[in-house]
Formats: C-alpha cells, structure tokens, sequence
C-alpha cells in the first residue's frame, strides 16, 4: 500500500484555502463600503462563518465577533480584522476593480478580512487541538469612526487575554515588517480654526480686517511648531491641510477657516500641541487685528504594544520570514494612526506593519486611488495567525 504523504494533504489544504480567501478578496474589493455602512460586507462574512460551522454574534452594528475552541482551557486570544472602505474613485485598474463610484478599498481592509478568513478556516480544521480560545474580531469603521471603541463597548474582548492586529505597509519591503515593544503608530487629532475679520472691497483694506492675511500668517506660525516650540526628541506633526476663504475677486471676506492634523508619537504629547495650537492660532490673529476660535478634535491615541505579546509577534515574523525579517528603514512610530489603539488599552497585545512592495506595483501607498494589496501577503499572515493561535503551521 503507498504511504500518505500528510504533508502534501497539508500543503494542497492550505493552498486551496488561501485560493479561496484570495477570491473572497477580490468579491468585497468590488463591493466596497464605508464605515458604519459595512452591511453587505457583514452579511458575506457572516454566511462565510455559517458556512464553515463557525459560531458569531452581531458586535457594533455591522461588526462581527466570532468563536473557535470556545471551551479551551487557556486564556483566549483575539484575532482583528477592518472590514470598511474609503471615499476614493479607484485608479488601480485591476480586474476587480470597485463597482461602487467613488469608494474603494484603498487601505487594504478586504485583504485583512480575507486575511483572517484563511487562518480561522485553518484554525477550525485543527479547532480539537487548540491551546485556548480564539476570538475573531470583523471590526468596522477603522477609518475614522472608532469602530474598535464600539466593538469593546459591545462586549467584543469579553474573556480575551491577548489580542493581535497587522496592516500591510506597502513603504516597506515584502518579507519585511516591524513589530516593536511600545508605540508602533501614532496618536492623532485634527483642528479646524475660524479667523473672524470684517470684509470689505479689497481696494480699501485699511478699512477691513483682513482675515485671509491673518490665516496666511496663523498657517506659516503652525508649522513651526515642532520645530520651535516642541523638544526635537518629540516626534510629532502639525498640518494646516486646508484654508477655505473664498470671496470674489475684488472683495475681502469676513472670515476665513483653516483645518489640519495632528499626529504624535505620544498620547502625553496632546495637552501640550493643542494648547500651543490655541495660544498660537489666537495670538497671530490678535496681531492682525482679528479673531480665532479654535476647535481641537482628538482621534485615536498611540498604538502602543505590549512586550510579552510584540515578542511572540516577532517570533512568528521570524520564523515565517526568515531572519532579514525586521525592515531597519522604516523609523516607529510611523505617524499614521489606527484605532487598534483602543484593543491595547484593555488588554496585552501587538500590532505589526507587514511590508507589501515586491517590486510589481505593490508600492502605491495607502489611501491612494492607485492603491491594491498584494494578494500574497494572505498565505503569510495566515501563517502567522496560525502560529500565534497555538495551531499546526500549513506548508
């Protein structure tokens, strides 16, 4: 009789599920939506999870948190993936383009998903022999609408010891990621400022406050805030992303609005930027004979992981990439921000940035409309979430 060959099985199972994650994909790139709005994409991650006999509960609308070895001794583990999209037209020009106009998934989100399809349906084949339970986090609203707060408001850690997230980085080398004790992404926030003046016709400005003068002037002082005002050794920035003053061309407004962002390596740091931002914006506007009223609006705060499970984390890069693993180029905090945030503040765990380049068009950053996520990054992580969940590791 001829021997089985069980790691051939293994490795036909494996590549099979990943052919079907991949498919699955390219089905929720065509079918973006955006945060708070994710319902036909939790409706297909729900009949997935029927389909492969996997419990799940509604968490936070349209999240979904779902259960294996729900009676495992040791303590759980979560697994997270972001399931919404952003308000991009997409210029990608892949085969699965978005049907949606003006949406797309331009950060990679559909990838995370299928991401974790794979794993927990790799996970539910070896569910017997799991070390503890583990928890699937199909989480909304991570582009801004504090999706992971609702899902913990929802109950979405409840039992959970560990929890473990990624986002692919296409800045940073395929077979390259980073994953460091302490912050990995930064706090943010955004401001808006109305400069309040009097308008007038614009051959006569000695009889006006001219707010877009002032606007222009509060715009060059906030950019010399990290510079001047901060420590150099404070990793932080200070945006004016938009001035809106528009008036015809001969008329000088009453007011104008600037708006930006702030991104910082610390949640310590916020007190003092916001306030440097007010006393700044008010100040420069007194000088020029007009008003500023500011408006601070935190965000999300540091990602910030925890050492015993960041080193568990980097084991898995480890052993899945070898050891030119760790990218040296890519300086943490990087000063994108992530909601995963929230998860790290309940309970010990890790968050890491995978790299996407392999040099065939995976370079186009996130949130551009040029943007796709490298297909083959799903066989990777999958493997990692298998290892970081106790379970078998496919070939």
């Amino acid at each position: 009789m001829t021997e089985i060959n069980r790691d051939t099985i293994s490795s036909a199972q494996w590549s099979a599920l990943v052919d079907s994650a991949v498919r699955l994909r390219h089905d929720l790139h065509r079918h973006p939506e955006l945060p708070w709005q994710e319902r036909r994409t939790a409706d297909v991650i729900r009949q997935q999870l029927d389909a492969a006999g996997i419990s799940w509960r509604v968490c936070a609308e349209t999240g979904t948190v779902a259960t294996l070895a729900a009676d495992a001794a040791g303590d759980a583990i979560a697994l997270r993936a972001d399931i919404d999209a952003l308000p991009i037209v997409e210029a990608s020009g892949a085969d699965y383009t978005s049907t949606i106009d003006g949406c797309m998934h331009a950060c990679g989100h559909d990838g995370h998903t299928a991401t974790l399809f794979a794993a927990l349906w790799w996970l539910k084949k070896h569910e017997a022999s799991l070390p503890q339970p583990v928890t699937l986090l199909f989480q909304p609203a991570e582009e801004g609408g504090h999706g992971a707060r609702e899902m913990i408001a929802d109950g979405a850690l409840a039992g959970v010891s560990r929890v473990y997230g990624w986002h692919n980085w296409p800045a940073i080398p395929y077979g390259q990621a980073v994953c460091p004790d302490g912050p990995v992404m930064a706090a943010n926030g955004t401001f808006r400022i109305t400069v309040k003046g009097r308008g007038g016709h614009a051959s006569q400005p000695e009889k006006c406050r001219d707010p877009v003068l002032a606007a222009s002037a509060i715009t060059l002082s906030l950019q010399q805030l990290v510079s001047r005002r901060l420590p150099p050794q404070e990793a932080a920035v200070v945006s004016v992303t938009s001035i809106d003053a528009i008036s015809a061309d001969t008329v000088i407004p009453d007011q104008a609005v600037l708006a930006g962002s702030i991104r910082l390596a610390r949640d310590s740091s916020r007190p003092v930027v916001e306030s440097l931002i007010v006393e700044t914006a008010r100040d420069t506007a007194k000088a020029y004979g007009v008003e500023a009223e500011v408006e601070l609006f935190p965000r999300y705060g540091a990602t910030i992981n925890h050492a015993g499970p960041a080193a568990d984390y980097r084991q898995a890069l480890y052993d899945e990439f070898g050891s030119d693993w760790h990218c040296n180029d890519v300086h943490v905090p990087i000063m994108a921000s992530e909601d995963f945030s929230y998860y790290l503040k309940e309970v010990p765990g890790a968050f890491a940035l995978v790299g996407a380049d392999d040099g065939h068009g995976h370079h186009e950053p996130c949130h551009s409309p040029r943007y796709d996520f490298n297909d083959k990054l799903i066989r990777h992580m999958g493997r990692i979430y298998a290892r970081l969940a106790g379970a078998p590791v496919p070939e």
